[in-house]
């Protein structure tokens, strides 16, 4: 059974690339490059997407002999040019203001690595809406964990059980059922139905309809 929709809500989480950010062309243009440098085929921007919304896959499964190098090389790759390819997914920024609007507390809870999170969302001037932001970092657990929307609810000084998860990823929705949050999957890459089998509470195809349908539960 999913989750009742909290009354009030405490907190709303936040997965970021594909849920608030369009950040996938430079993770695909470094992974690719990272594959074919391996000599391994490269991958479609879809199966990439994929492999990013299942949570905890990473680097290791794609170079299970060359973990370490290869992830080394990805992030060269990637940090050349992640802060150039960045932009807001549409309608992000008019569901973060009519958040904050109504004085409802947000974070973002991401396996991106935390200071690259960090930057992106300062480069946006998005740094203002989050009171906390949970990012990859050396022996933090990662989604579809649920500790680090645990992490983010108690830095907020709430319960999971208050909060809402939005994300476009299996891993989002797993590691909202698993922490008993109220989760929205938002079907990108993912279909309706592997969202809901990973625990979505409910499903939209964009960021306006999760506004929309917001502004109705809550008002």
């Amino acid at each position: 059974m999913s989750p009742i929709l909290p009354s009030p809500i405490r907190v709303v989480l936040f997965d970021l690339d594909g849920t608030l950010l369009d950040a996938f062309p430079p993770i695909i243009s470094a992974l690719n490059q990272t594959l074919k440098e391996f000599g391994k085929p490269e991958m479609t921007p879809e199966a990439i997407k994929r492999h990013t919304g299942h949570g905890g896959g990473g680097i290791r499964p794609l170079f299970p002999d060359h973990v370490e190098q290869a992830g080394k090389r990805f992030l060269e790759l990637h940090d050349a040019i992640y802060l150039k390819q960045v932009q807001g997914i549409e309608g992000a920024d008019a569901l973060l203001a009519f958040l904050q609007e109504k004085s409802i507390p947000m974070a973002v809870v991401t396996s991106k690595g935390q200071h690259r999170a960090e930057a992106q969302i300062e480069l946006l001037g998005w740094q203002g809406y989050f009171q906390a932001v949970i990012g990859k970092l050396d022996g933090r657990a990662e989604k579809p964990s649920p500790i680090p929307l645990q992490m983010a609810c108690h830095a907020i000084g709430c319960s999971t059980a208050e909060s809402l998860m939005i994300g476009d990823g299996i891993g989002d929705m797993q590691a909202g059922r698993s922490a008993g949050s109220f989760s929205i999957g938002i079907t990108d890459s993912f279909s309706k139905k592997e969202l809901e089998d990973s625990g979505a509470s409910i499903c939209f195809k964009t960021l306006h309809e999760v506004h929309q349908w917001l502004r109705t539960a809550i008002d």
